[in-house]
C-alpha cells in the first residue's frame, strides 16, 4: 500500500459523514491486503534465506578449495532464471551492482529528516483502490 493510499483512508475516516458500513468494508480490505503483505513478505524471506545459504555455502566451498564453488550460487540463481547470459548482461549487472552499492552508501550516510505533517484529502485519487463515498 502506497503512502497516498494511507493518507486517503486517514482522510476518509477522518471525515464525519463516513457510515460504519463504509468503516467495515474498509477494515475488510485491510485485512486482506495485510494477509497479502504477510504472505509476501513470507515468500521474500525465503527465497533470502535460500540466496543467503547459496552464498555462505559458496564461500565455504572456496576456502576449502572445492572444485566449483561457485555452483551452489550458480544453482539457486538459475532457479530463478538470473543468470547473466551474455557479456553485454555481465556489464549491466556489474555496473548495476556498483550503482547499487553506492545509492546504499547514500542512504547509510544520510541524516534522517523530520516527518512532515499528516495532508488530509477530501477525496481518493489512487490509481488502486477507490473508497466508498
Amino acid at each position: 500500500m502506497t503512502r497516498s493510499e494511507f493518507d486517503d483512508i486517514r482522510a476518509f475516516l477522518a471525515d464525519e459523514a463516513t457510515h460504519a458500513g463504509d468503516l467495515l468494508r474498509i477494515a475488510r480490505t485491510l485485512i486482506d491486503d495485510l494477509e497479502h503483505a504477510r504472505l509476501h513478505e513470507a515468500m521474500l524471506r525465503t527465497h533470502y534465506l535460500r540466496l543467503l545459504t547459496a552464498a555462505r555455502a559458496t564461500v565455504a566451498a572456496d576456502i576449502v578449495g572445492a572444485p566449483d564453488p561457485l555452483a551452489f550460487l550458480k544453482h539457486e540463481l538459475g532457479e530463478r532464471g538470473q543468470l547473466p547470459e551474455d557479456g553485454e548482461a555481465v556489464q549491466r549487472i556489474l555496473a548495476d551492482a556498483r550503482t547499487a552499492a553506492a545509492l546504499l552508501e547514500c542512504l547509510e550516510n544520510a541524516t534522517p529528516q523530520r516527518p512532515r505533517a499528516m495532508r488530509l484529502r477530501r477525496r481518493c485519487v489512487s490509481m488502486r483502490r477507490t473508497l466508498p463515498r
